[in-house]
């Protein structure tokens, strides 16, 4: 690995030495002395009390959660001192490391108020200023593995979804630990695992350790692009992902909690370029002293003069780059764009023989080309007004979308006030095709429901979070998914909220675009639309797959009952069984029952209290993961009670096999794999 350190003017004298060394050997990472903090002289109050507060600092042996954060002394004299072990470092083992910290610390910055240094598995650093419960950013420094990862996009979309995984809980943790590590990988392929870990310190904020960690995400593209391994750390929170379990069994604080116990398997040893920082004491040897300040200030005015021209022949690059990109999407809207004559012909003038389907954004007509390809073509409402350039844009910005759970968009036609879109041809028509024929719904068995399930939370992770554009779907429906040849879901109508303009309307609906019963209450009643109303829509999705029935109504003997209605009423009851399709094999009971719990978290009528996409996927994939009780329904038809009943003994205690998506692995989980059965949080 090599390291890069980025500090502000932290450092006064500085000699940079690069050592290779391997990382068990490694005594500290990189060590900090501020200057700006002023300088304190021996023997004086200042010193005392740093060296009382250090001595001191790992004395209180009812701390085992690894954070310590305390003063000492008055005014101008007071000592500030944060020290941090990783999540998975014993405390006895923790004690040890800061105890070292401490010594080398105080040896390499030995008059400066201000210092940090940090250790592979604990950090250090005092202040004569509050340095409790600030985001701060710098000084810090970055590890890369040498080797690049050989499947660069994967890799790059398992690491990205891991790490937004474990940043949210690691936010969520208290003010004793906000630590994660866990391991994912894609089943689908033979694709090696990812290993992650993050961490802040816990005097953050959850709002400042969620800021804290997506900024040092932020900084792999610069620092460890498409490396198998890296690691950004700062004062207040670092990550860390490898290709190899670099951590081991996360220490338990909580004594009512049984350890679990994790496979823990090693690594190779690695190599580091090592960055170490050296300050000088001063000396009467004027000899010395001329070296000390000399050479690091020519070294200093080269380094400045080498990044100016580096910098200028960036940004002739750069600007010879925009100026292609801008050829290159006049070529890519040219090479997109059909002849309104070839579509015509296509769609045999847009007959209704030919005619799929009829949405809020106008008709789909199927069409064969010239050349044998079958083509869906959307002919979109001719009243929205957007310009022929501004439509052009959006139509490339929304065809660089690419996943296999998207509908893909080929291109598009421009003639007049014609505006036609062409797609992909999906065979297997939509989901409620299937879904809700008492015949045809047999095609699909719970293995093909579950993986129709996945397969839309990873297509709407992509749309929210993953993609290019940030798009919110507004319309997420069974009749816009369909299916491939092996029922594979993909997302149609993904890009309308931004190829029409916004108040493009859909029968029996104002200025709203959507389908009652699946819109979020905030949008349908107020027009506030947000990646948590789709997520509102994805959980009446979720019911509906589940139950095989429409979300507007159940024969409930004699009274007719909506979905939502139903499904919180028989969970509530513990008679969540009743809401599964008769048609269904029970042998995955468990999972059904999943599906339904975190159903209903998506439906609930606070939009905070629904979980985010990202976190959706780890509750498909993470059959231990303890789900939170879910809070009454948005548009609840019946009483409006939130008590529950003694009836939270459900356990979801299989695993099943055969996942298509990124499984992650918690770093508590058994070594055998076996189970923790925990429905409900303590």
């Amino acid at each position: 690995m090599a390291v890069v350190v980025s500090s502000r003017s932290f450092v006064c004298c500085v000699l940079f030495l690069f050592i290779v060394i391997s990382e068990a050997s490694a005594q500290y990472n990189y060590v900090s002395c501020d200057n700006n903090g002023g300088n304190y002289t021996a023997d004086s109050t200042y010193q005392t009390n740093l060296n009382t507060l250090l001595s001191n600092l790992t004395s209180n042996t009812q701390i085992d959660y690894g954070f310590y954060n305390f003063s000492y002394g008055e005014n101008s004299d007071t000592v500030n001192a944060i020290g941090l072990c990783r999540g998975d470092v014993e405390p006895d083992e923790c004690r040890s490391c800061l105890s070292d910290a401490r010594d080398n610390l105080t040896q390499l910055c030995p008059n400066q108020k201000e210092a940090i240094l940090y250790h592979d598995r604990c950090m250090l650093r005092y202040s004569n200023r509050s340095i409790f419960g600030l985001m701060e950013t710098q000084p810090s420094y970055y590890m890369l593995n040498v080797n690049n990862a050989t499947e660069v996009y994967q890799f790059n979309q398992v690491l990205n979804n891991l790490l937004r995984i474990l940043t949210g809980m690691a936010a969520s943790g208290d003010s004793r630990r906000k630590y994660a590590a866990a391991n994912a990988n894609d089943t689908t392929t033979n694709f090696q695992a990812v290993y992650g870990l993050v961490q802040c310190t816990p005097d953050l904020t959850q709002t400042q350790c969620n800021d804290c960690l997506d900024q040092a995400i932020s900084q792999i593209p610069t620092c460890c692009n498409d490396k198998i391994g890296g690691r950004v750390v700062e004062p207040s929170c670092n990550i860390r992902y490898e290709d190899y379990r670099f951590y081991e069994q996360t220490t338990i604080i909580d004594p009512e909690t049984p350890p679990p116990t994790v496979n823990t398997s090693t690594g190779g040893t690695y190599h580091y370029i090592l960055v170490r920082v050296f300050v000088f004491a001063e000396s009467s040897n004027t000899t010395t002293i001329v070296i000390a300040v000399v050479v690091p200030t020519v070294v200093v005015f080269l380094i400045c003069c080498l990044f100016m021209c580096l910098r200028r022949r960036k940004a002739r690059k750069n600007l010879e780059e925009e100026e292609h990109e801008e050829e290159d999407e006049i070529k890519i809207a040219e090479s997109l764009q059909f002849n309104f004559d070839t579509i015509r012909v296509a769609t045999q003038d847009f007959s209704d023989s030919n005619k799929l389907g009829q949405g809020g954004f106008g008709a789909v007509y199927l069409g064969e080309l010239s050349n044998g390809q079958i083509i869906a073509v959307k002919r979109l409402s001719r009243d929205s007004g957007q310009g022929d350039t501004e439509f052009k844009n959006e139509v490339v910005l929304v065809v660089k979308l690419q996943h296999r759970n998207l509908v893909r968009l080929l291109g598009f036609c421009l003639e007049g006030r014609e505006r036609l879109l062409v797609y992909e041809f999906v065979p297997n028509k939509s989901l409620d095709y299937f879904i809700f024929d008492p015949a045809k719904k047999a095609q699909l068995d719970w293995e093909k429901r579950y993986r129709i399930i996945r397969g839309i939370a990873r297509g709407l992770l992509y749309l929210h979070e993953d993609s290019q554009l940030r798009i919110i779907h507004r319309d997420l429906k069974a009749s816009n998914i369909l299916l491939d040849e092996e029922m594979n879901p993909k997302i149609a109508d993904f890009g309308m909220a931004r190829l029409v303009l916004l108040d493009q309307t859909q029968a029996n609906t104002s200025r709203i675009v959507g389908t009652y019963g699946y819109m979020a209450p905030e949008y349908a009643m107020h027009g506030q639309f947000s990646v948590k109303s789709d997520v509102f829509s994805f959980g009446v999705l979720i019911l509906e797959i589940v139950s095989g029935q429409k979300n507007s109504g159940i024969n409930n003997g004699e009274n007719m009952e909506d979905l939502l209605s139903f499904a919180w009423r028989s969970w509530k009851e513990g008679k969540a069984i009743n809401i599964v399709d008769p048609s269904l094999n029970s042998n995955s009971r468990n999972e059904m029952l999943r599906c339904i719990h975190i159903g209903l978290l998506c439906v609930q009528e606070n939009l905070v209290d629904r979980p985010t996409m990202a976190n959706i996927i780890l509750m498909l994939n993470s059959h231990s993961l303890s789900l939170p009780i879910p809070a009454e329904p948005a548009f609840f038809m019946n009483s409006r009670t939130r008590s529950l009943p003694e009836m939270q003994s459900w356990e979801y205690n299989s695993r099943e096999t055969g996942s298509s998506e990124a499984i992650l692995k918690s770093a508590q989980e058994s070594e055998n794999e076996a189970s923790i059965t925990e429905p409900y949080p303590r």
